[in-house]
């Protein structure tokens, strides 16, 4: 099922603000926390003059609050500004039932205030009466969690974005250490530029040393001797993921596999196998596409197909159903690889 985005982007909404062009009433809502934060620190820094914000801007927090106040703050006039600002954080805490507050305010919105509203979930019920009124008379800004083969592309462009290159392993290597929470690779990233100077690049040992994710033994090494059906290496990386559960979960490993072996799928039907063709094809860096040559010399598409199905029965098993309850994931992963690599 395709992933509901905001139909507004950050930037557009920034570059309105910037523009004179200010709503009253903006709900900033989803699932990804990263953007509501930067969208809420960009309206609190460019709304009201610094100097003023001890008389027009009010700061709050859903678990603070009820949604009367932060009515009565909205419909108050600026006393020193163009606009009041009113900020109200984690507002999915402020009880639903209140929310119906917010409908007559909407109908008649005071255009000196900006009130934002940061809702830091998905929005419960989007046939009520309010979400109708909220897309009526507010900017709904919704942003949901990146898929996990979207997060390595945000890294590099973020890296980029703050003037460093980052090698495509070592992106992988964040990912795999941290995961979809672009909050977390954020500060990580933000770390790693401490050390890494401006028209630097990041590499695996950067990451190896600063984020605490081997540069050896990582699904991204696994990937690779899988392809190269690599006995020996396989087994050693198992084992440490094994005998170090944490430095690889289960579900992340089955995946990233699943998402491998399918590139390899797709790499053998395609017509044109050229090294840009093929990494425009496959959505990776052209350097990589030697990786996906090798292994599909290695696995037919009968042999693909009967690893993802393994992958399957992995998963399934790793979630406690057709198994004993005696057989521990590290076990599981060493026979799924011996299946897959056999």
């Amino acid at each position: 099922m395709a992933k509901k985005e905001s139909t507004i982007s950050e930037s557009q909404i920034m570059a309105d603000v910037k523009a004179g062009n200010i709503a009253p009433v903006y709900l900033l809502t989803g699932e990804e926390g990263y953007y509501i934060d930067q969208l809420s620190d960009f309206f609190e820094g460019n709304i009201v003059p610094e100097e003023n914000r001890d008389f027009d801007q009010t700061v709050v927090y859903g678990r603070d609050v009820h949604m009367a106040d932060v009515v009565a703050y909205a419909n108050q006039f600026p006393m020193m500004s163009e606009h009041r600002l009113v900020l109200v954080k984690e507002a999915q805490d402020i009880a639903l039932r209140e929310w119906e507050l917010l409908t007559a305010y909407l109908e008649k919105a005071t255009q000196q205030s900006v009130l934002v509203l940061c809702y830091r979930n998905k929005w419960k019920d989007k046939r009520t009466k309010l979400y109708a009124a909220l897309k009526k008379g507010a900017v709904v800004y919704e942003r949901n969690k990146l898929y996990d083969s979207e997060v390595p592309t945000w890294i590099l462009t973020y890296v980029k974005q703050h003037g460093r290159s980052i090698t495509e392993k070592a992106a992988l290597l964040m990912y795999e250490a941290l995961g979809n929470n672009l909050s977390k690779q954020s500060n990580e990233l933000q770390k790693l530029f401490l050390s890494v100077k401006e028209g630097g690049t990041i590499t695996d040992a950067e990451i190896e040393r600063n984020v605490g994710v081997s540069k050896d033994y990582n699904i991204f090494e696994l990937q690779n001797a899988i392809g190269r059906k690599d006995v020996v290496r396989c087994n050693k990386i198992v084992n440490y993921f094994a005998d170090n559960p944490k430095s690889a979960p289960m579900p992340v490993v089955i995946a990233n596999l699943y998402e491998y072996l399918m590139k390899v799928m797709i790499y053998h039907q395609l017509t044109d196998k050229s090294q840009y063709a093929a990494a425009s094809a496959l959505g990776v860096n052209p350097y990589f596409v030697k990786d996906y040559e090798g292994a599909a010399r290695h696995y037919t598409l009968p042999k693909l197909a009967a690893c993802i199905g393994y992958l399957h029965d992995a998963d399934v098993r790793s979630k406690g159903v057709r198994n004993t309850g005696t057989v521990t994931d590290g076990e599981l992963l060493k026979e799924l690889v011996f299946k897959i690599i056999h």
